[in-house]
């Protein structure tokens, strides 16, 4: 699993969330560039995506993970679904959790 999220905090609680659930957390990124650096390293099974990153829009990043035949993408926002309308489909991503939703639970349901 990569972390992919411009605010350090919020990756942390994540990692600690997916990695006392059993995940094992490959890496983190702060940026598009990151992600896609990190993915082509680590080769990662599944990304969760902030879809507001400060350089790229995350659903353009979704897009081209999974075209590339790539690791399962999982969209996060501090916004809600609703705001996103079909683009979370449109990416390739298995699905979108709000931040405040985030648990093993979510985030496994949409990867199995």
């Amino acid at each position: 699993m990569l972390i992919v999220d411009d605010h350090q905090p919020f990756r942390a609680v994540a990692r600690e969330l997916l990695e006392s659930a059993g995940y094992i957390v490959a890496g983190e990124a702060a940026d598009a560039a990151g992600a896609l650096a990190a993915v082509a390293v680590h080769h990662p099974d599944a990304v969760l995506l902030d879809v507001q990153l400060p350089d790229r829009d995350g659903f353009a990043v979704a897009t081209e993970l999974t075209a590339a035949d790539g690791p399962a993408v999982v969209l996060i926002s501090s916004r809600d679904a609703d705001d996103y309308g079909r683009r979370v489909a449109a990416s390739g991503a298995r699905g979108f959790i709000p931040k405040s939703k985030l648990s093993a639970a979510t985030v496994a349901a949409l990867l199995e």
